[in-house]
């Protein structure tokens, strides 16, 4: 019988079924819209660049001013393929549709020929970043790439589903943690495992991180978390991969927890019950909302 079904004195279809209808449409925080800490940062690693161009907003000879700036400061070249939104130290340009002739160009360099000035102008000229600034659309440089890092962040917004989910599990985990005194590790290897607690555990990958690590006097419990506001095939690879990983963990004695919530799973049960079946922990956010970790850990 499932451990969690003995704990809680319940079939194994009811449980099953508990957990998938009681999957979240979304754990969206303040912290999920935008990362403000970092786009203050990558802007402020840019400031004194656009500053720089800013004296080209409304300027009458553009064409002349910006060949100035970029052969006397060039590291202003850094900011252009930020101003087009695009994270690149260098770009490839089909400049001949019909032999497919590329020009690269390179916004790395800080030391610049004559030759690579007129490639790096032409760039600035042909991209369409000089209509934006020359007839003043753009009315500070500092303030459209503030802009432009959040509208690069919220890229980013998917990859945050999981932080977040670690960030809520954790909170649970110190909470049981502190109610029955034990010690956890967040973002642990199997190296952490035994510099702290001198215990040996044997993983295919020695980098492997563990999301957290729980230590109740000899005994370890490894959680995993993650949520899944849509599906994919890495759902199904996923409980592929902790149904073989939890069997080597079982060898060496240590419980596996496997915490996920998300309504992707209702588009892929399959391999979730599969993982369910084997005799795990299967938890969702509800049940630890109703303090479940606690009673498996005692």
């Amino acid at each position: 019988m499932n451990k969690l079904c003995h704990l809680l004195e319940i079939n194994e279809d009811q449980l099953f079924e508990n957990l998938t209808n009681g999957f979240k449409k979304k754990i969206t925080t303040w912290e999920y819209f935008v990362d403000w800490q970092k786009v203050l940062k990558n802007v402020s690693l840019l400031e004194t660049e656009l500053n720089i161009l800013n004296v080209l907003i409304g300027e009458k000879y553009f064409d002349v001013k910006i060949r100035e700036l970029v052969s006397k400061y060039p590291e202003v070249v850094k900011t252009i393929p930020l101003l087009l939104g695009i994270r690149e130290n260098s770009l490839d340009v089909l400049i001949d549709h019909k032999k497919f002739i590329y020009k690269k160009f390179d916004f790395s360099k800080r030391e610049l020929s004559k030759s690579e000035v007129d490639g790096l102008v032409e760039f600035f000229l042909r991209s369409g970043i000089k209509g934006l600034i020359e007839e003043k659309r753009i009315k500070n440089l500092v303030d459209y790439v503030m802009g432009i890092e959040v509208g690069l962040d919220s890229n980013a917004r998917k990859n945050r589903g999981g932080k977040l989910m670690e960030k809520i599990t954790e909170e649970f985990i110190v909470e049981a943690c502190e109610s029955l005194e034990l010690q956890y590790m967040p973002q642990t290897t199997p190296a952490k495992i035994k510099k702290e607690w001198g215990i040996e555990v044997l993983m295919e990958k020695a980098s492997k991180t563990i999301d957290f690590v729980i230590k109740k006097q000899k005994k370890l419990y490894f959680i995993e978390c993650n949520f899944y506001g849509g599906g994919g095939s890495k759902l199904k690879s996923t409980a592929t991969e902790y149904i073989e990983m939890s069997k080597r963990w079982k060898q060496q004695n240590i419980e596996f927890i496997w915490i996920t919530d998300g309504e992707g799973w209702k588009t892929t049960l399959k391999p979730l019950r599969e993982y369910f079946n084997t005799g795990n922990y299967l938890l969702n956010l509800e049940l630890l909302k109703n303090n479940i970790l606690i009673r498996i850990l005692k």
